[in-house]
């Protein structure tokens, strides 16, 4: 057989399972919905990538006993707090709280933490010593726990420098003091731009969908054709049975196009995603992407008995690449076996290279490595999958 002959039967294989998914209407509008789902749901969990809460229900408890009936450091941190909550919005401040009251209101879920001002607070900070103020917080729920400690804490330590800085400036007339500010805080950052986190999961998602796509459609370009039998109508033709291996190849590789194109596009156009690098490598790293998955999903669809084991084993597999391989969290905050266990999952360095291409901006070098991982692993998959292919038509 030609090349030119096994290019027209890969190329008509392949149109005929396009043609497929365009007649059936349903699927097709699953195809584009399934993304767009999958976008907007994140797009507006995460709509600026900030996650600094939002007037949630906190408690403020008050058991400072007074000290010598002068204005309290107590009322004054109250008063300053208050007003910078009025300006930020993050909680929704309930008063006349005891401390009793915090922890049954927490346990029922109407309050979600509270700040404790100990009843030996106003003498401490009278008598020049620190003031100790206390964070109780929804420990049930980590995440909300940890973005609450780290709101109110910065609020605190806000209201603490602008004391701090009242206090310098009542001595500037004993001592030079230029900036009372610079005496608090003798060093300062200046404020990155924002990346939220829609930037962050965006690329991953992409790779994701891409992924989803073709070892979900494998089993019924494959298995499915088998079991109602066209497959062995293909087989009797004077078809090359490499072709009909490189024809469902193709064909699901258009398929992981269309909705990686999908979900790239609601990234830009809905969620004002920027892609920093070049769109040519972006484009180049879709087909890389696709065809890496290909050959994996070939083998699992060619070891398989019929299409139900096939997607069974297909989610046995997708469903730790999902959650291992930084596509929604960073790897560097898994522990240091997972981090491992993501080392193996080929969509750990699809994910990673979109990313620094997107965000980044890098270049061919930049993700050479990722590149050089994906395409040996994509070649060893086709390698093993045209042999196991042709054993399964013969079964």
């Amino acid at each position: 057989m030609t090349a030119k002959s096994l290019l027209s039967h890969t190329t008509r294989i392949a149109w005929k399972d396009l043609t497929e998914l365009f007649r059936n209407r349903l699927g097709l509008v699953l195809l584009i919905v399934m993304p767009l789902f999958m976008m907007v749901m994140i797009g507006f969990i995460y709509p600026s990538g900030n996650i600094t809460p939002n007037n949630m229900p906190f408690g403020l408890v008050n058991e400072d006993s007074g000290f010598n009936n002068i204005t309290l450091p107590s009322q004054t941190f109250i008063t300053g707090f208050e007003m910078l909550n009025n300006q930020t919005h993050m909680l929704n401040l309930s008063h006349n709280l005891s401390v009793a009251d915090v922890t049954s209101e927490i346990q029922k879920g109407t309050i979600d933490g509270a700040v404790i001002i100990p009843s030996n607070f106003s003498a401490s900070i009278i008598n020049g010593e620190q003031g100790t103020l206390i964070v109780i917080t929804d420990q049930s729920n980590p995440t909300v726990s940890a973005e609450l400690q780290g709101a109110v804490g910065q609020e605190i330590s806000i209201l603490g420098t602008q004391l701090a800085q009242q206090k310098v400036e009542n001595l500037s007339s004993i001592v030079t003091v230029n900036n009372s500010l610079a005496v608090i805080q003798p060093y300062t950052v200046p404020s990155a731009p924002s990346s939220s986190y829609f930037s962050f999961i965006a690329p991953g998602m992409v790779m994701l969908t891409v992924m989803m796509s073709v070892m979900t459609g494998l089993p019924v370009a494959i298995s499915q054709e088998r079991e109602v039998g066209t497959m062995d109508g293909m087989m009797v033709a004077p078809i090359n049975r490499l072709s009909i291996i490189l024809g469902k190849a193709l064909g699901q590789t258009g398929r992981g196009l269309i909705q990686g194109v999908i979900v790239m596009a609601l990234a830009l156009g809905l969620f004002g995603v920027v892609i920093h690098g070049s769109m040519f490598l972006v484009v180049a790293l879709l087909l890389l992407g696709v065809f890496s998955f290909v050959g994996l999903g070939i083998v699992l669809t060619s070891l398989a008995k019929d299409q139900e084991t096939a997607q069974m084993m297909m989610m046995t597999l997708m469903f730790p690449m999902m959650f291992l391989s930084g596509v929604m969290f960073p790897l560097q905050q898994m522990p240091w076996y997972m981090q491992d266990i993501a080392k193996f999952l080929p969509l750990t360095y699809a994910a990673d290279a979109m990313r620094k291409v997107m965000v980044l901006g890098a270049g061919v070098s930049d993700i050479s490595t990722d590149l050089i991982i994906l395409i040996v692993f994509g070649v060893v998959m086709i390698a093993i999958a045209v042999p196991l292919f042709r054993r399964m038509m013969t079964r």
